[in-house]
């Protein structure tokens, strides 16, 4: 596949052997001092010295931060911060999964505001506090194909002292570039192919079940889920497939697009779980996605009936159960777990996990209000196999 150059909704540009774009992607930015945040797993591999070798080579004065958790905590923020500041630094380049690249905006966002990063949750016009002026440019280059933080306006950081995943934003978050290329992809294990993989297409699952009225959104996301469709398995099963990983990238990027309508209650638990427990968002969402669908089956008829036709599924006694079922068949074959017990979970938090998913933002999107009570319940479902 030929690199392509998009604009949709920032710069992107896709394709094998596009990282060498990185050089000019700063120029443009405006950085001469950027700050590399990555993943502390990937400092030592070969990719991450080509990104510092093709800023080197054209001039940059890079240097580079990677002390983040699998979900970013305020203090990892508040250190990339100081390494911000103390470097000089006029831009970032968000290098890595959806942890670096949530950590790497919200430093971006709030290095050099006055006010605490918590100011900036997503709660009313909060984002409004902030100094635009004051946030530096970013230039993003995942290596997953999962959370699709490349094109978001927001990263998603867990206060310790609350023990709660917040939701920053503010528009100007969103990169000025995004460079795709499957070959930073290739590498990763089945296992993580499969669980980031599965959290693209909750994005888009749940962009699309989304009650909230946004056309281009939904085409979007019924699209982004064809993409899982057709190519998450090849992407698992032989990993050095670069047609795979560049659409799996690409179903990514649209997931994270879609879901300005809206996410729901599969993203309000996993938000909690991931805050209690630590545990991977990816593996999270995929686990809960078919107890959540179950759960919503009554508002969701309609599409699911016509996401069906467009995957070209056999419709069975309804939509939703099609789907349900192909979700189903999805999972197994690409090795997830179909409870959360088999991954050490247990339902003795139920209550206090349903009052968390209540109040997450995430739930404001969910096709059905469910109650506290109810996400107690959908939890325990899906601890136990119950119900799927």
């Amino acid at each position: 596949m030929s690199i392509s150059s998009w604009n949709y909704p920032t710069a992107m540009v896709v394709g094998e052997g596009a990282l060498g774009n990185l050089p000019d992607a700063c120029q443009k930015a405006g950085m001469r001092r950027p700050l590399l945040v990555t993943d502390p797993g990937i400092t030592a591999l070969p990719m991450t010295k080509q990104v510092m070798t093709l800023c080197q080579q054209s001039g940059f004065e890079a240097t580079l931060f990677s002390d983040i958790q699998g979900n970013p905590t305020g203090q990892n923020v508040e250190d990339g911060n100081r390494a911000f500041i103390a470097g000089n630094h006029d831009g970032v380049i968000a290098f890595g999964g959806g942890s670096a690249l949530d950590c790497a905006k919200a430093i971006a966002l709030s290095a050099q505001q006055s006010r605490s990063l918590w100011d900036f949750e997503d709660v009313g016009d909060n984002w409004m506090l902030a100094n635009e002026e004051r946030i530096a440019p970013v230039v993003a280059i995942p290596t997953t194909a999962g959370t699709g933080s490349e094109v978001g306006r927001a990263s998603v950081i867990t206060n310790e002292q609350e023990k709660r995943k917040i939701i920053i934003f503010h528009p100007a978050m969103v990169p000025q570039q995004v460079i795709l290329d499957p070959t930073l992809t290739v590498g990763l294990p089945a296992h993580i192919t499969a669980a980031t993989g599965m959290d693209a297409l909750s994005h888009n699952l749940e962009g699309l079940c989304s009650p909230f009225y946004h056309p281009m959104a939904e085409g979007i996301a019924i699209e982004g889920i064809r993409l899982v469709k057709n190519f998450l398995p090849i992407a698992v099963e032989n990993g050095a497939d670069i047609e795979a990983r560049t659409q799996m990238l690409v179903a990514s990027s649209m997931g994270a697009t879609a879901f300005q309508k809206g996410l729901g209650a599969m993203h309000a638990i996993a938000h909690s779980l991931g805050a209690l427990y630590n545990s991977h968002h990816g593996l999270l969402n995929a686990i809960l996605m078919p107890y959540v669908l179950n759960a919503n089956r009554e508002q969701i008829e309609e599409k699911m009936t016509r996401l069906a036709r467009y995957l070209d599924l056999d419709i069975q006694e309804s939509g939703t159960d099609t789907v349900l079922n192909w979700v189903l068949a999805l999972r197994k074959s690409v090795g997830i777990p179909h409870t959360l017990a088999e991954i050490g979970l247990s339902d003795e938090d139920a209550e206090l996990v349903g009052s968390m998913a209540l109040h997450d933002p995430s739930a404001g999107g969910n096709p059905i209000s469910f109650t506290a009570t109810q996400y107690s319940q959908l939890f325990s479902d899906a601890v136990n196999g119950n119900g799927v």
